[in-house]
């Protein structure tokens, strides 16, 4: 495990520990947990940019129109008391 140090305004620290406090965790897993969100956010990105780089506009404008008229479809509602039968 590494250490990490951050300098950072008493002010700004005391607050931190505050939270950190309220949310039942220490400082430092606090910050680890952002850490940890901050890190999976920037790997969808770039995973999404990845997967963008291999397609083209054409197709994922004929994507969103895809969706776009399966929304448009009306859908069959179910209450409670709708026999599934109905359904079909």
């Amino acid at each position: 495990m590494s250490t990490v140090t951050v300098r950072i305004p008493d002010d700004k620290h005391r607050r931190l520990k505050q939270l950190a406090k309220s949310r039942q965790l220490s400082v430092n897993k606090l910050v680890e947990e952002w850490a940890t969100v901050a890190l999976a956010a920037h790997d969808t990105e770039l995973r999404f940019r990845a997967l963008a780089a291999r397609g083209t506009p054409a197709r994922g404008l004929a994507l969103l129109d895809e969706l776009d008229a399966r929304e448009a479809k009306p859908r069959k509602r179910r209450d409670a008391l709708t026999p599934l039968r109905q359904l079909r």
